[in-house]
């Protein structure tokens, strides 16, 4: 799944416990008529792809939604969900992104053996 939107804020890498468990928010303000503000935690090793990025960029994240159950002393369950993002990309031209890097479109050569009646014309 993924969210797209303009980053509101970029939060600093929060440590809990002793196992050095790392999280790390931003809020993505999507563009569309009712625009709504996404949190998404990166954790661990992801935290570190927030470095690049700041607030107004337009970005890409890919999240993976997460849900726990947890029963409280009283016995009542209770239930949590979290959006947990594990890569974010640039929208804007020349920007940094994320992402693995593409090869520039010069690094391919073109292709110089085609014949017309190897055109195929189906429509995907």
């Amino acid at each position: 799944m993924e969210v797209q939107g303009k980053v509101k804020m970029v939060g600093e890498t929060q440590t809990f416990g002793n196992n050095g468990f790392r999280k790390r928010e931003v809020v993505v303000t999507t563009e569309e008529q009712y625009p709504q503000h996404i949190m998404v935690e990166f954790v661990q090793d992801k935290c570190d792809l927030l470095n690049n990025f700041q607030v107004g960029q337009d970005v890409k994240i890919s999240i993976n939604l997460r849900g726990r159950e947890w029963v409280n002393p009283q016995g009542e369950t209770k239930y949590f969900n979290s959006i947990q993002g594990w890569r974010i990309e640039s929208l804007q031209a020349g920007a940094p992104s994320a992402a693995a890097p593409m090869p520039p479109a010069d690094a391919f050569e073109p292709a110089t053996d085609l014949k017309e009646e190897d055109h195929d014309d189906l429509p995907f």
